[in-house]
């Protein structure tokens, strides 16, 4: 049974079998037709069997090896030790080829899977009994066996190979070396990885993997000039994008940012929000019944720090809110619409990248970066209260109540310490990404007196407790009269008790939001 270049181990094998068992089919046909013409044999199933003899390419049932017909409604068809024996013998091992021989096991060289659209399923049907029949269960092992024994076996996993192993059969005539069939070992074991991922995520939602996907981006350049990045992950399904250049990495951690904030607030409503990122962080941002006033107003926060900007918003963009826009120098503008005249004034600028979001929230429940010689995942911060607790000296009123709602979910989108002032909907100061919350506070206030904003009757949000009442002290001095935050330090009695001392709001949510 022995090939007569073994072993193979040590360098070029040429290909004399080949197994091919896919889902999909287009572009199959050109490859089977080229191992026919280098006279490999050609073992199949089921409907590639079919597809094959349609197009007129000899091969032999798998059932003529396993003398077993498909059974179970075609979820038994390869788990045979006749299919397995011949993907993982070793053709340098001579007990194995013994073996093989004893048990008139033929060599497989060449195995040509792919894998039921479980990721696909999953997006068109949440019938469950089509979900879990779309679980491959002789498709992986078989890419995994094949993978394993790459000193002899060729393995393709995805039909995004099928050219490469098209040009190796052209170029070759059916010969490999050892690097390349280890190269798509190694893609094949991604391709799987992926796959048990996916099921896994379905079966196990709060906690989830993260994809190694195969569709990945080799970006410019990482945070820096000096680094390189990449993106592994699939924009497309996010957005369209209508204009610019390629997105950067931090471009990315912006509209990411960006993305997230802008899913806090629903789309369907009378008011439109519109936001300004920088550095992930939000510097501009408000709430108003029109796109362009809420442009204008989101501008006002603060117009400095909005010069090279992640814009976002959740209303179309029209003519007039584009022309505004069209003013100032901006990375990225991400809409759900754009009008057509508006795409026209925006895409004057030819690298400015403009991204139609298909999707009104992002839908990751967990979040994962590196950390010493480790990863750290934990689930998103999702929300913005767990209670609405007023403990202050009076009750908010209902204009109080929306602008500490809405400061809350801006304070929950600054990095730590933060503090957020607010004032009809508008954020007028912020203090982000300091090491003292006194410190926030005096930069939000900082902020709020450069661009002229009067504080009387602001609302401030803090996304941790006050250790101390000087932050409230302060604030009250600059005429804040409301304030969020989620408690839980052993001295918060200080800062009720000057907030009921001096008539002042005060709610606690329950809920902190640190963001390192």
């Amino acid at each position: 049974m022995a090939n007569s270049n073994t072993p193979s181990g040590v360098g070029g094998k040429q290909i004399q079998s080949a197994l091919i068992s896919v889902f999909y089919k287009d572009g199959i046909d050109t490859i089977a037709k080229k191992l026919h013409s280098l006279g490999i044999i050609i073992y199949s199933t089921g409907g590639t069997q079919k597809f094959l003899e349609d197009n007129h390419i000899p091969c032999i049932p798998v059932e003529n090896l396993t003398t077993y017909p498909s059974i179970l409604g075609g979820r038994v068809k390869t788990l045979h030790p006749v299919v397995f024996g011949g993907i993982l013998g070793r053709r340098y091992e001579e007990q194995d080829l013994q073996e093989m021989k004893q048990f008139n096991i033929p060599e497989i060289d060449l195995v040509i899977v792919d894998l039921y659209p479980f990721e696909e399923t999953l997006k068109n049907t949440s019938e469950e009994k089509l979900i879990i029949e779309k679980i491959d269960i002789g498709g992986p092992s078989m890419i995994r066996a094949a993978a394993k024994n790459f000193k002899d076996v060729v393995v393709v996993a995805a039909k995004e190979d099928y050219a490469s192993l098209e040009n190796l059969l052209n170029e070759q005539s059916g010969s490999t070396t050892i690097e390349q069939r280890k190269t798509f070992a190694s893609k094949a074991f991604q391709v799987v990885m992926n796959y048990d991922i996916a099921i896994n995520n379905y079966f196990n939602p709060e906690n989830t993997a993260t994809q190694t996907n195969t569709a990945k981006q080799v970006l410019r350049y990482g945070e820096n000039p000096h680094q390189q990045a990449t993106f592994f992950g699939n924009l497309g399904e996010l957005f369209t994008q209508l204009n610019g250049k390629e997105l950067s990495y931090n471009n990315l951690v912006d509209v990411d940012a960006a993305v997230q904030l802008i899913g806090e607030f629903e789309n369907g409503t009378a008011e439109k929000t519109f936001a300004i990122i920088k550095h992930t962080n939000v510097c501009g941002i408000a709430q108003r019944n029109a796109v362009k006033e809420a442009w204008d107003t989101a501008l006002a926060g603060d117009p400095e720090s909005a010069f090279g900007g992640v814009l976002v918003c959740n209303g179309v963009i029209d003519l007039t809110t584009a022309n505004a826009i069209n003013e100032i120098f901006f990375e990225v503008l991400i809409a759900p619409s754009f009008n057509a005249d508006a795409l026209q004034v925006l895409k004057s600028k030819k690298n400015r990248i403009l991204l139609e979001l298909k999707t009104e929230k992002l839908t990751v429940k967990n979040q994962s970066k590196t950390v010493l010689n480790g990863i750290l995942s934990q689930q998103t911060d999702e929300g913005n209260y767990a209670e609405w607790k007023e403990v202050g000296g009076r009750q908010t009123s209902a204009e109080e109540k929306a602008d500490l709602e809405f400061a809350n979910i801006v304070c929950k989108h600054l990095k730590s310490n933060a503090i957020a002032l607010v004032k009809n909907k508008q954020l007028i100061g912020k203090g982000c990404g300091q090491t003292s919350r006194i410190d926030a506070l005096r930069h939000a206030i900082e902020k709020a007196n450069q661009f002229k904003f009067e504080l009387n009757g602001a609302v401030l949000a803090s996304d941790a407790f006050f250790p101390f009442n000087d932050c409230v002290q302060i604030a009250h001095a600059g005429g804040v009269q409301a304030f969020i935050q989620p408690g839980g330090s052993i001295r918060d009695k200080d800062s009720i008790d000057y907030c009921v001392t001096n008539n002042l709001a005060m709610v606690i949510t329950g809920t902190r939001h640190f963001r390192h």
